[in-house]
Formats: C-alpha cells, sequence, structure tokens
C-alpha cells in the first residue's frame, strides 16, 4: 500500500465496479431488480463504509498493522461480492 489516498481511491472503485457489474447484470436478466442484487449493493455499500470509518480512525498504535487488516479484510469481502455477483 503506497499510501491512505490510493486505499481510499481504490476503495471507491472497486466497491462502485462491483455495484456497476449488479446493475449489468440485472439490466442483462430483463430489467428486473433482484433482492439478491440488491443485498449485493447493499453489503458493498455497508462495507465500504466501514472501512472508510476504519481508514479514517485516529490513535491507531500500529499503524502498518492496521491498514494491513483494512487492506485484507477489503481483499476478502471484494472476493465474496463478486462471487456473489457471479451466482446470480
Amino acid at each position: 500500500m503506497a499510501n491512505v489516498r490510493t486505499l481510499k481511491k481504490d476503495l471507491n472503485f472497486v466497491f462502485g465496479d462491483i455495484i456497476e457489474a449488479v446493475y449489468i447484470n440485472t439490466i442483462a436478466a430483463g430489467g428486473k431488480a433482484t433482492e439478491a442484487g440488491e443485498a449485493i449493493i447493499d453489503e458493498a455499500i455497508a462495507t465500504f463504509d466501514a472501512l472508510i470509518k476504519q481508514i479514517n480512525a485516529k490513535g491507531v498504535e500500529n499503524k502498518k498493522a492496521h491498514f494491513a487488516a483494512i487492506n485484507k479484510k477489503f481483499e476478502e469481502t471484494a472476493t465474496q461480492l463478486v462471487e456473489k455477483i457471479n451466482a446470480l
């Protein structure tokens, strides 16, 4: 991880792409929104908000470990969401 700004941009791009993929899947399926698709979008937004809150946390003792944990959680969650989109 280069810096906090890059991590925030990565979060924004990846979760934005995940939400866009759900919308594309919805359009390809006839334009009807599904509950599963809406749940994926809600989970992506909630995860994004939680990770941004963790990034902006003040008073972290070991910053390197803190950001490594955030990055790991980000990668795991993004992978899970992509798998859910593929299952739609």
